[in-house]
């Protein structure tokens, strides 16, 4: 991460801020609804959890033996697995789940049940990526040396072929988070001094990372392999099928919220860390939706084709965003702040494999420079 420190711009229409706020909090208050989760976050909670619990259950049996029914069982754990992700624990780790800070706390360890550490989540993903979205060397979403997902980021040879080779990596994305990434987060998380956001020492965030890779590896590889009658590569193969259906649908659903050809992308070296928006116009220009019109698909990736709308209101669950996104939307075109939405998941698809495509090649730089003079001259 840059040493160098974020400065958003308290003067940048500070009016607008005020108003949106306003205009959410009279939406809560004169419907008599609460912020956080309401039945239908319990109910989604358990559809999710038996999503990816169920079907394991019944390889365990050992009464199935068909390899291909088994395979499609590890593809909808897959499927379970993205929906605990996307649709339970984040609400949770965000704090939007429950008015009540210890059921947020006990909810958002399901992420153990996936693989991953609920305390590097929320640094990497509360304290950088929303605090810092699209800043280079800040925003950790912002990828690896293997993809170039910003144009401040080095370009290479190989990020030519990058819209190509991307959706691998999305791919092995969590596998990547239970064998490696926790740990490396923890270590550079100690450098960083930013385990002490979480009440943590690093030995006790490496012991709980240790500890639960272990029981997580015994319950979901040893046990499987010990007990489906199959042979013992099918099931690594199912294994893998769930860890590659998860982390395409996780990485999809977050980057095609950011990393389009609409949002805009930030370099804190060019003016000393001092950014020319306020927090909340940050948030817009950097952020985008997509298929409002699609309820069951919003509904089973946790609002999370409402963006803009987690990114201004995180500590909002997710079940009010379609509500509140007409009032976002209505409050930033009325003070001329840009509100992105692509109409459907297609459409953001689309423009998140040509950005990539155009980040690969160059051509991003290219059509910025085009469009540089003409900007000045107006």
């Amino acid at each position: 991460m840059n040493s160098v420190s974020v400065k958003f711009n308290r003067e940048d229409r500070p009016e607008f801020v005020t108003e949106l706020r306003k205009r959410v909090n009279s939406y809560f208050k004169e419907n008599n609804i609460s912020k956080y989760g309401n039945r239908q976050m319990k109910v989604k909670t358990l559809f999710m959890v038996l999503l990816y619990l169920l079907p394991f259950t019944f390889m365990l049996t050992g009464y199935i033996t068909n390899i291909w029914v088994i395979l499609g069982l590890w593809g909808l754990m897959g499927f379970g697995m993205s929906g605990i992700g996307l649709a339970v624990m984040h609400d949770a780790n965000h704090g939007a789940y429950s008015k009540n800070r210890k059921t947020n706390e006990r909810i958002g360890r399901i992420l153990y049940l996936v693989g991953g550490y609920p305390a590097n989540w929320r640094i990497q993903h509360n304290v950088l990526h929303h605090t810092y979205t699209n800043i280079h060397e800040h925003d950790e979403d912002l990828g690896n040396g293997f993809i170039r997902m910003s144009p401040n980021q080095k370009r290479m040879g190989m990020h030519k072929f990058q819209f190509i080779y991307v959706p691998f990596f999305y791919t092995i994305m969590t596998l990547y988070w239970l064998v490696s990434k926790d740990f490396q987060q923890a270590f550079r998380y100690k450098k960083k001094d930013l385990l002490k956001t979480q009440n943590l020492t690093f030995q006790s965030a490496l012991t709980k990372i240790t500890l639960s890779k272990i029981i997580y590896t015994l319950v979901f590889i040893v046990l499987p392999l010990a007990v489906i009658p199959i042979p013992w590569w099918y099931t690594m193969l199912g294994f893998l099928l769930m860890q590659a259906v998860c982390g395409l649908s996780l990485a999809l659903v977050f980057q095609c919220a950011h990393v389009i050809e609409e949002t805009s992308f930030f370099n804190t070296e060019e003016n000393g860390g001092s950014m020319e928006n306020n927090f909340a116009i940050h948030q817009l220009k950097s952020t985008a939706n997509f298929a409002h019109g699609s309820r069951a698909f919003s509904w089973f990736i946790g609002g999370l084709n409402y963006q803009i709308e987690h990114h201004l209101f995180p500590n909002i669950c997710h079940v009010h965003y379609r509500q509140i996104s007409g009032i976002v939307k209505a409050t930033a075109e009325e003070y001329g702040v840009p509100y992105f939405a692509h109409k459907t998941f297609a459409g953001a698809l689309r423009s998140h494999f040509g950005m990539l495509y155009h980040l690969g090649n160059g051509s991003y730089e290219k059509k910025i420079a085009e469009a540089q003079p003409q900007k000045v001259a107006s």
